[in-house]
């Protein structure tokens, strides 16, 4: 009998049973509590990375919209306001009783077929399904990571080795950020001219992933 088998078998005796919810209550708290520093701290990371290398952008926090105290992501947002523009965003997804990170270039708002026509916005987006990116109504391009930011041997390394864990989140969102920021300047140039034939607010977009 290993270990866990042995702590399992513990609690799970009618005289023990109470005491390990309590505790896997608290385990849970735990989770999120490190989970939303983890955005915190890449929140700042970001923001350090867009300060020596693309000032166009802010990086902010994203927030679970049950529980505003709880975050689950990052996005970047452009420091000069247009109503339609494509930024880069990061995030965790509860899909199949797990959470899990992807990230991609989103929409602000839905595009016209007009804007998806466009030229530097249709060279973007075949550059990135090129380099195995996916596209749906929301996202220009997005894709999964092999992150699930709850689970444990997440954690340990976040409370273990944080900095080498942050630079390889860091590293995902830089392929958009650093490695294609010509492109998506291009693009969203491009958008802050072109006619619009339908709006659609960001969280209805946000809801549709």
């Amino acid at each position: 009998m290993n270990e866990e088998t042995a702590v399992l078998n513990f609690f799970a005796k009618t005289e023990n049973l109470s005491l390990g919810l309590s505790v896997a209550e608290q385990i849970d708290e735990i989770r999120i509590t490190m989970n939303s520093a983890f955005w915190q701290s890449l929140r700042v990371q970001l923001n350090s990375l867009i300060n020596q290398q693309v000032s166009d952008w802010k990086a902010e926090v994203i927030e679970d919209r049950n529980a505003t105290e709880v975050l689950v992501g990052v996005q970047c947002k452009l420091q000069a306001a247009q109503p339609h523009y494509l930024f880069p965003m990061l995030e965790q997804q509860y899909l199949g009783g797990v959470w899990r990170i992807y990230f991609g270039l989103m929409w602000s708002t839905a595009p016209s077929m007009t804007q998806l026509a466009l030229p530097a916005v249709a060279e973007l987006k075949q550059t990135l399904l090129d380099s195995g990116f996916k596209t749906n109504e929301a996202f220009l391009a997005w894709q999964w990571t092999n992150l699930y930011p709850r689970r444990r041997d997440f954690l340990l390394r976040y409370s273990q080795q944080p900095e080498a864990l942050l630079d390889e989140v860091e590293a995902l969102l830089a392929r958009l950020l650093v490695n294609q920021r010509e492109l998506i300047t291009a693009a969203n140039a491009a958008l802050r001219t072109a006619p619009v034939s339908m709006t659609v607010s960001l969280d209805q977009l946000h809801r549709q992933k």
